[in-house]
């Protein structure tokens, strides 16, 4: 059983409402592509990072909360309008953070098992 909360949710709307009900917990999120009906993302990045992040999750602190967000299509992800890039000042995916701080990985550094355990561990 794992010692913390796995929230699986997608686009900006269900990201905002999932933070809402974990309110006073300490949030990680993962922004990814979208995936297919096969399971994969348009994003490669995203491909590669994956694993990566949800092994590393072992490293996350009790009582935490992972969400695990996909960000749309890529269309919609490329508009600099969309409210992941215009609310919470994302640029690219994939990235993980811990929200409410400036801690933040983005892109390749979700590929590093040894930053990614970092973010997670950092109290």
């Amino acid at each position: 059983m794992a010692h913390y909360e796995e929230v699986r949710v997608s686009g900006y709307g269900d990201f905002c409402k999932a933070v809402e009900q974990h309110q006073g917990k300490t949030i990680f999120a993962y922004f990814t592509g979208d995936k297919d009906a096969e399971g994969r993302s348009w994003c490669p990045d995203c491909v590669e990072a994956e694993p990566v992040v949800l092994k590393a999750l072992e490293h996350i602190p009790e009582d935490a909360v992972f969400i695990y967000c996909q960000v749309g299509d890529r269309p919609y992800w490329k508009d600099p309008n969309n409210d992941f890039k215009k609310q919470l000042n994302l640029t690219a995916v994939p990235t993980l953070l811990k929200y409410g701080t400036p801690q933040k990985l983005v892109e390749s550094e979700c590929m590093k098992v040894s930053l990614v355990e970092m973010l997670f561990a950092d109290d």
